[in-house]
């Protein structure tokens, strides 16, 4: 048995897709990052960083892993699956990983806290962080164009990146001329198990679907959190 401990956020989604594809049990927590659950002693025990997801594999000895990523390869390795056993394959599935891990999250990040939670534009930040994600995904459709998956079959790179650019409204990046990044979103959101996984848990917010107003709301309300910083916030 697996304890993810987690939230409604793309780097949450990431791991409870992961689990729903490989078929394993798991009990979910979800830590409520408004009020700080993420930085109180019992979780930083488990992740010391303080922020989501995190698991504990009750089967290896109370084994914690703490850093999305991470996880997905630990749970990778641990099934044998969504990760070639031989030594090319599993680099071009962690090149991708990483590529996800040090741009898409993070540019994609930044994009949001400047376009949708800051309390003022400012137009230039904004202009920067869209622009670099508006340039990861041609990155993506480009490779996409004559590849159905990220690095050969089905894999951990490919949840990774789609629990990100499934969000990209939110981003305020669209992708209406990206065709086959927009075939792969779409190919892999039609999976039972990462429709399974993107309500593990359910948002409150559809960041894809919901009107401007409602998403306004959602701004307001998640802003408190951005403008106390890192050392206080939860991870998105």
């Amino acid at each position: 048995m697996i304890d993810l401990y987690t939230a409604a956020t793309p780097n949450g989604h990431k791991v409870s897709i992961a689990l729903e594809e490989l078929g394993l049990p798991y009990a979910m927590h979800v830590l409520d990052l408004s009020a700080n659950e993420q930085k109180q002693p019992a979780f930083l025990a488990i992740n010391p960083n303080g922020r989501i997801p995190a698991i504990v594999d009750r089967d290896e000895g109370d084994f914690a892993v703490f850093e999305s990523g991470a996880i997905l390869i630990y749970l990778a390795e641990k099934t044998g699956r969504l990760m070639p056993q031989d030594m090319k394959g599993r680099s071009r599935v962690l090149q991708w990983l990483m590529f996800q891990m040090g741009g898409i999250g993070p540019m994609m990040g930044q994009a949001n806290v400047f376009y949708r939670y800051f309390p003022e534009k400012i137009q230039p930040a904004i202009d920067r962080y869209q622009g670099e994600v508006r340039r990861l995904f041609r990155v993506l459709d480009g490779h996409l164009a004559s590849n159905e998956y990220l690095a050969g079959d089905y894999s951990v790179a490919d949840i990774a990146n789609w629990a990100w650019v499934r969000t990209h409204n939110w981003s305020g990046v669209a992708i209406d001329d990206l065709p086959h990044l927009a075939r792969w979103r779409d190919q892999i959101r039609a999976r039972p198990a990462v429709q399974r996984g993107i309500e593990r848990p359910p948002s409150s917010f559809d960041r894809d679907g919901d009107s401007e107003e409602q998403a306004r709301a959602f701004s307001e309300k998640a802003r408190s959190m951005v403008e106390t910083g890192q050392s206080r916030s939860g991870g998105v």
